[in-house]
């Protein structure tokens, strides 16, 4: 059985059915909702329904979530004809698919726990993608784990992963502990809607969280390839001075180019860390440097708590319109 899905506020209609996500449908016809992980752990896809009924299937919503009407689009099937509220509907961009193998080119470790992945294409493969979309690593058993790509597209070939060691975790723990240049692995992609979204020449507020600086990299890349001066204000959050992997090339960003400005911030620092900059939470370093972000466009990645904590208090405390807050969240869980 079909049933039919009406998106407002734009009044777009697409059909899914019963045995179908809101998100798969919308993604079958063309239509991109936003999204991250597709598995109901990220909170990207969370939205309004309006009207008619569905069955949340895997979502852990709150009882909150579920008195305001929420749901995730990627774990509710509809049950009749649905309404959902998703302002930033938008026609997917004509990129494709893809199912790859790749060779480990390169392995750094600029932290304990992060390890910085380069990766090959074959020859005769290109990838077209935009800055801060992800990329599934497909495992032997069948099971995925997505990853955002930390480089601009114009990389000659180069894919570019920051991936942080989760102990015991499915990829990650034989990944640290075992892999060398020449491996090779098979992902799929690209995926995601975390890429900047409209031509608007708004000043941007790029918000990251530990390895969520990924996807950041990869817009200011994108940004900076293409000789844009939109300013550019990165924040940056980690728990101690080495947990920011980067601060260097971000620093140099700053240096280097007027429109561009870095804070970093940092929730643990210890005395011998001898850190003189700012602490505290990342996104309210936000709120104190900002009294009005109503001109302004929101791109935050990093753990659900940070992003749900921004959209709020941004949208509600400092004017920011729901339009203009853009996030990819993430969660380590099994890596």
């Amino acid at each position: 059985m079909s049933y039919q899905i009406t998106v407002q506020p734009s009044g777009r209609q697409y059909v899914a059915e019963a045995d179908e996500t809101l998100l798969d449908a919308a993604l079958r016809q063309g239509l991109q909702l936003p999204h991250g992980c597709r598995d109901g752990a990220c909170g990207a896809c969370k939205g309004k329904v309006l009207g008619g009924e569905v069955d949340h299937g895997k979502a852990r919503l709150s009882d909150a979530d579920l008195a305001a009407g929420l749901t995730l689009f990627c774990c509710a099937r509809p049950r009749s004809d649905v309404t959902i509220e998703c302002a930033q509907l938008r026609t997917r961009d004509a990129l494709p698919v893809k199912t790859l193998p790749a060779r480990i080119e390169h392995l750094d470790k600029p932290a304990a726990d992060v390890l910085i992945l380069q990766l090959r294409l074959p020859a005769a493969e290109t990838l077209d993608f935009h800055a801060g979309q992800y990329i599934d690593i497909l495992l032997k058993d069948g099971r995925k784990r997505s990853f955002s790509l930390a480089n601009a597209p114009a990389a000659g070939g180069l894919l570019e992963l920051h991936i942080r060691h989760v102990p015991g975790g499915a990829f990650t723990e034989p990944l640290f502990a075992s892999a060398k240049v020449r491996d090779i692995l098979r992902f799929e992609g690209p995926h995601g809607s975390f890429y900047l979204q409209n031509p608007e020449q708004k000043p941007l507020i790029l918000l990251a969280g530990g390895t969520g600086f990924a996807p950041i990299k990869a817009i200011v890349e994108q940004s900076l390839s293409a000789g844009e001066r939109t300013p550019l204000h990165i924040y940056w959050g980690a728990r101690r001075p080495g947990d920011l992997y980067q601060h260097a090339l971000a620093t140099r960003w700053a240096a280097e180019h007027a429109h561009i400005r870095y804070v970093p911030v940092l929730s643990e620092a210890a005395v011998e860390d001898a850190w003189s900059g700012r602490t505290g939470l990342v996104h309210q370093a936000v709120l104190a440097d900002f009294p009005d972000l109503s001109a302004h466009q929101v791109y935050a990645c990093g753990a659900p708590a940070m992003i749900d904590a921004a959209r709020s208090d941004y949208i509600g405390q400092r004017g920011l319109p729901e339009t203009e807050f853009f996030a990819d969240a993430f969660t380590y869980a099994a890596t």
